[in-house]
């Protein structure tokens, strides 16, 4: 057996920063299903909002969350990031971020502006912001001492006291499962944070990477944790729609600088769907999208910024430039084609300002978290704020809260299960979980719909749940019984929610409820949990 003074499941920039502030202090250990240079992080093209420009202000960072939000934010959770965003970027300059220059401006850094920001507030480093953190951020952590990186393991579940007959403990640990061998070991500590990233993957069409399988939020379910609205799954409005580009998104920025929708004969349509044109949020330009799509029966709607100098093209958006030329595609020249594709889990395991969950010992940071920041809809580039802040705060409640470190753990049991005899069972279900999703439980919803999926979802998780009991693991099975984990409380979420609001879009009822609630579903064996939600007075 293992031990660590903190696991930490996930290497994305909320695993990694929290990894960085502890381990000066503690003996951490990053698990990563694939590499360290992987993850989600890497993957975001935007940037980092934060309260810079002193002619911008906390108040109107904060008033465009909640708007966007749909008046379900926990407002203590939002001014809390919001007022710590300055600090979160000092922090990354400080340990080597190479944010795109200003020389112009005072505080240094270019500042953009996306979709719901009512200010130029957005950090970023050309088009490929998260590349350049993952990268900066992965020097660090591969050269510290204290830090043990595990690559190529899967979480399989987490170690919980109760269900080992010593309920005091809280979490202890988690089985890890070695991808190259094939064996699963337990692996203590005495504090866990599930830092696992979304789960874009339980979706047909995602801009998510293949490791995004809701990992940590079924893990923490099936531990006993509150979950909270996981109805609300971001679709981001502008993935690239080209046969040979896979989940490559363009970035929420183009729009910020000038890009328009227009359907495949030039016309524009967003004017007539928001008074915000291509600059409302995501929420509101995903719909219009999807809906001008059915209506004329498009494969793709098309976003143009060719009217730009095409030198600030290429010095702006340098990454979404190459990648759409390689294609055949000049965006100096031509409009590019873009669908709505699933984007960001903006529910998660339920947290308090401290990241901890419903277990003691057990955290949860980034996107596997519902902090209450995002409410309904999360506003473009506050994501990777919240992975700093909340990183930040996980590591200093650990510092402040020793816990005893478990002297053994039960080993993992394989002794009656065999090898599998067929793998065609796996790829099968997972292939039908994302297409009834992405049809069933996509932009707009019905209840008949969603039905439907509950219904799907029942027959999968029976066959499984026979299948993970009877035969050994592998990245595959535990991957799928997450994504039918994940994709059940989705559904639970979406039915309990009678009204439309935010990211949820339901033909039944399509009104606005008058006063904003969290959906909550609890299978938590501590019912007063660790967090009251804060709702807008």
């Amino acid at each position: 057996m293992q031990a660590f003074d903190v696991l930490v499941l996930g290497s994305g920039l909320a695993g990694q920063s929290l990894a960085l502030r502890l381990a000066d202090h503690k003996k951490v250990a990053l698990v990563t299903k694939r590499h360290i240079e992987d993850g989600a992080t890497a993957w975001a093209q935007g940037g980092i909002a934060a309260v810079i420009d002193p002619a911008d202000s906390v108040e109107a960072h904060f008033d465009d969350t909640l708007v966007a939000g749909g008046g379900l934010n926990d407002v203590a959770a939002t001014r809390f990031v919001i007022e710590h965003g300055a600090e979160a970027i000092q922090w990354l300059r400080e340990t080597g971020v190479p944010f795109t220059p200003d020389q112009a401006a005072p505080w240094g850094m270019h500042l953009t502006r996306e979709g719901g920001h009512s200010h130029r507030r957005i950090v970023h480093v050309a088009d490929a912001t998260g590349a350049a953190v993952h990268q900066t951020l992965t020097e660090r952590v591969s050269t510290h001492p204290n830090i043990h990186i595990i690559e190529e393991h899967v979480a399989v579940d987490l170690i919980v006291g109760h269900k080992i007959g010593k309920p005091e403990l809280g979490c202890v640990g988690a089985y890890l499962l070695d991808l190259k061998s094939g064996h699963v070991r337990a692996v203590a500590a005495s504090h866990t944070v599930l830092a696992t990233g979304g789960a874009g993957k339980v979706y047909l069409y995602t801009t998510n990477p293949d490791t995004a399988t809701g990992d940590g939020i079924a893990m923490a379910w099936r531990a006993g944790c509150r979950v909270a609205n996981m109805e609300f799954i971001q679709f981001h409005p502008t993935c690239l729609y080209h046969p040979q580009a896979k989940s490559f998104l363009i970035s929420e920025a183009v729009r910020g600088e000038g890009g328009l929708l227009k359907l495949p004969d030039g016309t524009r349509f967003m004017p007539a769907h928001d008074a915000r044109g291509e600059l409302a949020p995501r929420d509101v330009v995903a719909r219009a999208i999807d809906f001008e799509m059915k209506k004329g029966g498009f494969d793709s709607v098309f976003l143009d910024i060719s009217h730009k100098p095409a030198d600030f093209l290429r010095g702006h958006f340098p990454n979404i430039y190459a990648r759409c030329l390689e294609l055949g595609i000049d965006i100096t020249q031509q409009p590019i084609p873009v669908v709505p594709a699933a984007h960001y889990t903006c529910g998660g395991v339920q947290t308090d300002l401290r990241a901890r969950t419903d277990i003691p010992g057990l955290y949860a940071i980034g996107e596997t978290a519902c902090s209450g920041l995002h409410g309904a809809n999360r506003l473009a580039s506050n994501s990777l704020l919240e992975c700093v802040v909340f990183g930040r705060a996980a590591a200093e409640d650990i510092l402040a809260n020793p816990r005893t470190q478990p002297r053994a753990l039960p080993a993992w049991d394989e002794s009656r299960v065999s090898d599998a005899d067929e793998q065609v069972v796996i790829s099968h279900n997972w292939d039908e979980l994302r297409r009834f999703m992405w049809d069933y439980v996509g932009i707009v919803r019905t209840n008949k719909r969603l039905e439907r999926a509950q219904h799907r979802i029942r027959l999968l998780e029976r066959e499984i749940n026979e299948y993970y009991t009877n035969f050994r693991i592998t990245n595959d099975l535990i991957e799928l019984r997450n994504l039918v984990t994940t994709a059940d409380l989705i559904v639970r979420s979406a039915l309990r929610r009678k009204e439309s609001r935010g990211l949820h879009f339901s033909r039944d009822y399509p009104d606005l409820a008058p006063v904003a609630r969290p959906t909550v579903l609890n299978n938590s064996r501590f019912p007063k949990g660790v967090q009251r939600w804060t709702a807008q007075p």
